[in-house]
């Protein structure tokens, strides 16, 4: 699997990275992989590509932080994410892995990865509801994914040294959310993974064999995404 280490100037091309990374393989349609790490230098809301901004989002505190509200292109909820947020997204092949065209496998195999990878760095990862890993029964890392025709997107979020409070500062109370949770408040529901982000990539450079750096990236299909969707009210803001 190939490596990207590589964080964007803005918060539309890194979201617009992720899809351009898939839009790519896909269209090529060979069976090459790519893992990207990467982390936001500022505080960002992220909504799900169906996500109901009113419902998810305390629009008014985030304008008041001047903390900028995007859409990605995968589902599920509403997240903040910014310094001490490690992220990742894996584009994977479904003709190496057909069997990932069902969701339910597709999350039970990256989870698994993901968590075998994390617990050389802390043992007691584990993998609960969904598509989440938890510390200790509360959570650290939400995921979500995109499949398209040849390959599919799975990408989510570790916390590290995230301020938590952020948290509850920007969101709402999900709509949705996994038994496990218990209607706990984000600040009871959340949790910093005790490590450095250097042991994070490591830990998962080595669970996915992701050891072959790659640098050309589609920096142009980013910039495409950019003007056409991700810095478009028409897009953030559809719901």
């Amino acid at each position: 699997m190939k490596r990207i280490d590589l964080t964007l100037d803005t918060p539309e091309a890194n979201l617009a990275l992720d899809e351009a990374l898939l839009e790519t393989a896909d269209e090529a349609g060979e069976s090459g992989e790519v893992l990207r790490l990467w982390e936001s230098p500022c505080p960002l809301v992220v909504l799900g590509r169906a996500s109901r901004l009113a419902v998810e989002v305390n629009e008014a505190a985030c304008r008041a932080r001047g903390i900028p509200l995007l859409r990605r292109c995968s589902g599920g909820a509403s997240v903040v994410v910014g310094p001490g947020c490690l992220m990742y997204s894996a584009v994977l092949s479904l003709r190496l892995r057909p069997q990932l065209q069902q969701i339910s496998a597709a999350h039970c195999f990256v989870l698994k990865t993901l968590g075998d990878a994390l617990r050389r760095v802390v043992p007691e990862v584990q993998c609960q509801g969904t598509s989440d890993l938890t510390l200790d029964d509360r959570k650290f890392s939400g995921n979500s994914l995109r499949v398209r025709r040849t390959h599919l997107l799975y990408h989510g979020t570790i916390l590290y040294e995230f301020p938590l409070s952020l948290v509850s500062e920007c969101l709402r109370t999900p709509p949705r959310q996994p038994c496990y949770r218990q209607g706990r408040r984000h600040d009871e529901f959340l949790v910093n993974l005790p490590a450095s982000r250097s042991a994070l990539q490591e830990a998962l450079i080595a669970g996915w064999a992701a050891f072959e750096p790659w640098t050309d990236w589609p920096s142009q299909r980013t910039l495409d995404l950019v003007d056409s969707r991700y810095s478009q009210a028409e897009w953030n803001f559809r719901f």
